[in-house]
């Protein structure tokens, strides 16, 4: 069975909430999910998963500080990600907030780690990965739960082949 990582941070907890859409998308593809605070995770939980999410909320047009120092703490386990399934998703306070910048940010990370990508389901409108103004509504919530199911279904599909 493909274990997904949902690693965020989150102070106000919609990032939080978005984690916790995208940990039910995953388990209803099937696979196993594990939800991880960013100061809670290590690299070896990033070695020893098929998929991974990372959600951080939207500061200054980018990923906050402590999602940026998790991220290039990475750089440890070079090469040790390729090929692993990737996603992103973030919150920000206004809809020109940066959401975009931060996703990509994100996505950047996970490229650079030679990783596959998966963006965010067509039909919720998106195009890099989930993304929410404020709280998270219940579209945005489903948004989530799709980009769970997208990546749990890919990395079974890459585990068959």
């Amino acid at each position: 069975m493909s274990k997904v990582l949902v690693i965020y941070h989150s102070r106000t907890g919609n990032s939080e909430k978005m984690a916790e859409a995208v940990v039910q998308g995953v388990l209803n593809a099937g696979s196993d999910a594990i939800i991880k605070k960013v100061d809670e995770a290590n690299l070896d939980d990033l070695i020893n998963t098929d998929g991974i999410v990372f959600g951080a909320p939207t500061y200054f047009g980018s990923l906050s500080a402590e999602m940026k120092a998790f991220i290039d703490e990475s750089v440890k386990i070079r090469r040790k990600l390729e090929g692993k399934v990737g996603a992103a998703f973030t919150s920000s306070g206004s809809v020109s907030g940066g959401n975009e910048t931060t996703v990509l940010s994100l996505i950047q990370a996970m490229l650079i780690h030679g990783m596959i990508v998966v963006g965010d389901p067509i039909e919720t409108g998106g195009h890099y990965g989930a993304v929410a103004i404020g709280s998270p509504g219940e579209d945005d919530l489903r948004t989530c739960i799709k980009l769970g199911e997208r990546v749990a279904n890919l990395t079974k599909k890459l585990a068959i082949s």
